[in-house]
């Protein structure tokens, strides 16, 4: 198949793989066929005037015309983009398509000779960077990185914790705090939940960049910026940590819930957000619901994990009974052969030694919280 890239023409592409591979010249299209037998993730686009005859058993798309109007079409389709083309040509032609440093994909630029990588646009959101440092080793060529955490071996603060799933509460401070985290003034990193192992470099701590136990702790030192990781929701006096600060949630709240069945997935919602607003915790911090098997088939259970994209767990009467717990139930017990469902379910799944609430009734649903504990 050969597009017909035109002014004004919507192009309809096949995407198999995460990311798009592009040539235009007679070099880049021998480094990209050669790249992509090797990167089983890429789509590969380039010249028809470059046809080999073998482009359709390869899965190889071509196109006529200029490259520039198949751009926008790839970037709405692909995690990234890896162009065998010019630095200072695709700087030109993604400029008139940039939207957000948070949803612009990933792209790389590699030389004719295949001799250099280069990570251009979205080096951390878009995982540029990380591509840059693949593509480079498959090709055995040098990656070329510029962003400045990246180089000086520091925090990336719009990465921080991402491997871990944590999210930002909000990204209104991610550039003065990672200007602060690069040009070494005092860091507060703020650790009340969550993921331990966060700092990967084979080297210390930089001294610029302090661990304080808590907001209370952090404040009378006065730092430039702080890293705040909790899934508490901030006391007003703690606020003032965010004049200049990011705030990281965590994915460490197990929601254990035992409901009647066919109990609507509105009720269930309204339970839980209310519990945890009792608790002042953060619902981007929830990361599961579990409860009996006997609910793995629950609709409104199955509708909320859904909605938010939380993990779902279900355990045997046998699993939840090895459980020690505080509350047990003759009652549940009869109509479950569990003496509990939410205690023991969250506590299993947590593997936290308490819980953060033990047990409570509202309506048709029982609902139990625990925290992870931090590793």
């Amino acid at each position: 198949m050969t597009l017909l890239l035109e002014e004004g023409k919507d192009i309809e592409i096949k995407q198999h793989g995460s990311y798009a591979i592009v040539a235009i010249t007679k070099h880049g299209v021998e480094l990209a066929r050669k790249l992509h037998s090797v990167f089983q993730t890429g789509d590969l686009y380039y010249m028809s005037k470059f046809q080999k005859g073998d482009e359709e058993k390869q899965g190889i798309q071509m196109f006529d015309g200029s490259v520039r109007l198949l751009l926008p079409s790839l970037f709405q389709a692909y995690k990234g983009i890896i162009m065998i083309i010019s630095l200072g040509a695709v700087v030109r032609m993604v400029a008139p398509i940039l939207k957000d440093k948070k949803t612009d994909p990933g792209v790389v630029v590699i030389d004719d000779k295949g001799e250099h990588v280069i990570s251009v646009l979205s080096g951390h959101l878009g995982g540029a960077n990380e591509l840059t440092r693949e593509i480079a080793e498959l090709l055995g060529a040098k990656p070329v990185i510029t962003t400045a955490s990246d180089v000086q071996k520091t925090i990336p603060v719009d990465l921080f914790g991402k491997r871990f799933g944590w999210v930002w509460e909000s990204a209104d401070k991610l550039t003065p705090v990672s200007a602060s985290v690069v040009n070494e003034e005092h860091i507060a990193v703020i650790q009340e939940s969550g993921e331990k192992g966060w700092w990967t470099y084979d080297r210390p701590l930089p001294d610029n960049i302090k661990i304080y136990a808590s907001i209370e702790q952090a404040l009378p030192h006065a730092p430039h910026a702080a890293l705040v990781v909790t899934h508490r929701n901030l006391l007003p006096e703690e606020e003032a940590i965010l004049d200049n600060g990011v705030l990281y949630r965590p994915k460490v709240i197990v929601l254990g819930i035992g409901c009647n069945r066919d109990t609507g997935s509105s009720e269930i919602e309204d339970v839980i957000i209310k519990t945890l607003n009792e608790l002042n915790f953060s619902l981007k911090s929830v990361k599961a619901v579990c409860t009996i098997d006997l609910k793995k088939d629950e609709e409104g259970l199955l509708d909320i994990v859904q909605k938010y994209g939380w993990e779902f767990h279900y355990y045997t009467p046998e699993e939840l009974n090895a459980v020690s717990l505080q509350q047990p139930s003759d009652t549940v017990y009869k109509f479950t052969g569990a003496y509990g469902v939410s205690e023991p379910a969250a506590l299993l799944y947590s593997r936290a030694h308490e819980l953060e609430l033990v047990k409570k009734k509202s309506g048709n649903v029982t609902i139990s919280v625990a925290v992870i504990p931090s590793r």
